[in-house]
């Protein structure tokens, strides 16, 4: 039972290419209260077809001699295994976040595994419009849309309320973000997914990896004085911006386990040259100095001030993530433009892309390759010394195994039968022998086809003290057996 609290237990949840985004994974996590985290992976409709056992050794003989792809779900899946994952964290900054979105075109462009995704604010809206869709093109458009929205004053206008508690109801904030994301709940991302709010009600930083996508979404983008609170549905504490406590999670990231760290920041840089306008200050005065025949005068507005205070809590833990040597800080040159300026969303994602652009390319070309990304000259090394050792190799890792699975090709290989799309496909010769592709033997290459030891086919990965003596026993059999 010991055994059983420690041992980490992770739901792989697997689905075909070509189906609809993840669903009802609440329901799998509530009648296994054990697991420790899930997985979604897309693999290739191959692994759900019948093989025999030579097919499948012919198949990943082929697979080994490639590369395998950084970017498909089973790499994702050994990374996290292996931990060795690849976190991403978007900050919070209002219009300026739409530099997340060049950010991560630049980023794929680059190459670089994105496996684990955090934000705040508006790093919140956009990692999680990442995380649903994993294209660049239905990300950039989602986000555009996003952005006209928040331009049409006429509809905010008819939100305004009595300023009890916020200058709007909400309403119409929400019915933007609900129309983006619909009911999905944070399990059904395709990539593991936190955002952080400020709980008002404790005093707390919250972290929310789990529950309605769109409400904590909201909460983590409920500006103070703007929005009012978010009541949590689970305890009913009121939640605001997550920019208060933590404006750039870099810390969080790898508490959940990541490994590698890229930080996007694009909060507002304080402005110390501002104007000393005395003891009281009249808003029909600033906007007269608005007018051309004026001087003009620096003082922050309210969504300024609003930026501001965000930063006032956390300048410190700022500090620590640009001095970290697990986190790589980066920051688009996107000063000029105000936290509510939505209207340039294509000028300010291009800024991002191109910045991110020039920043991985000279990475590159300077041979500071990211600890994550391999040099060409690796990667032929690596595919030519693989080559060498696959006769002699007889033992494979479930990393290996990973790398094999993710790059099965789509196309029927010369002297195999063809593939079907059905579920379940007999092999026409070796009927005798069928496995599945996603239970190779750990001798995948060998051409002697011995028949395969399983044990404990089912049930929990614990064991208890009985099962630990048949462990033992088990293997000290097979250690004298003939090689």
């Amino acid at each position: 039972e010991r055994m059983a609290m420690r041992t980490q237990k992770e739901l792989v949840i697997l689905h075909k290419e070509g189906c609809e985004r993840p669903n009802n994974t609440v329901t799998w996590l509530n009648m296994r209260n054990w697991i420790s985290s899930h997985h979604h992976i897309l693999c290739n409709k191959r692994m759900f077809s019948r093989r025999s056992q030579y097919r499948i050794n012919e198949l990943y003989s082929k697979v080994l001699m490639s590369e395998p792809n950084i970017h498909s779900d089973f790499s994702r899946l050994a990374r996290w295994l292996t931990g060795t994952s690849v976190g991403l964290v978007l900050g919070g900054g209002g219009a300026r976040g739409a530099s997340h979105v060049g950010m991560v075109k630049a980023i794929q462009e680059a190459g670089i595994p994105i496996d684990m995704v955090g934000g705040v604010s508006i790093g919140a809206f956009m990692g999680a419009l990442w995380c649903t869709e994993r294209n660049v093109t239905t990300m950039t458009q989602k986000a555009r849309e996003w952005s006209k929205k928040m331009t049409q004053w006429w509809r905010q206008l008819l939100d305004l309320t009595y300023p009890a508690t916020s200058m709007f109801k909400g309403s119409y904030f929400n019915q933007t973000i609900y129309s983006t994301f619909g009911d999905t709940y944070i399990e059904d991302l395709w990539l593991p997914y936190f955002t952080i709010t400020t709980d008002i009600t404790a005093s707390v930083m919250r972290i929310h990896t789990h529950g309605s996508l769109w409400r904590y979404i909201r909460g983590s983008m409920s500006l103070s004085g703007y929005m009012p609170p978010l009541c949590d549905p689970t305890d009913g504490h009121l939640l605001l911006d997550g920019g208060y406590v933590n404006n750039l999670p870099a810390d969080v990231m790898k508490r959940c386990g990541a490994k590698y760290i890229l930080a996007i920041d694009v909060g507002s840089q304080d402005d110390m040259d501002l104007t000393n306008y005395g003891d009281d200050l009249s808003g029909w005065w600033l906007l007269l100095k608005r007018l051309p025949f004026t001087s003009p005068v620096k003082v922050p507005n309210l969504p300024d001030i609003q930026s501001r205070l965000a930063y006032v809590s956390c300048v410190r833990q700022l500090e620590e993530v640009k001095n970290s040597d697990y986190c790589e800080y980066i920051r688009p040159p996107i000063d000029k433009y105000t936290t509510l300026q939505f209207g340039s969303f294509d000028e300010i994602k291009d800024v991002g892309y191109n910045h991110g652009k020039t920043f991985f390319t000279g990475m590159m070309k300077g041979g500071a390759y990211p600890p994550f990304l391999r040099s060409p000259d690796m990667q032929v090394s690596r595919i030519e010394s693989r080559k060498s050792t696959t006769t002699q190799s007889t033992s494979y890792t479930f990393t290996d195994l990973a790398q094999m699975v993710c790059k099965v090709q789509r196309k029927p290989y010369s002297g195999a039968s063809d593939s079907s799309d059905d579920d379940y496909e007999a092999d026409e010769e070796d009927t005798q022998e069928v496995g599945y592709a996603s239970e190779p033997s750990g001798n995948i290459l060998d051409s002697n086809h011995s028949p395969l030891m399983r044990r404990r086919t089912g049930g929990s990965l614990s064991l208890s003290e009985n099962e630990l003596e048949s462990e033992s026993e088990f293997y000290s059999r097979t250690s004298r057996m003939p090689q």
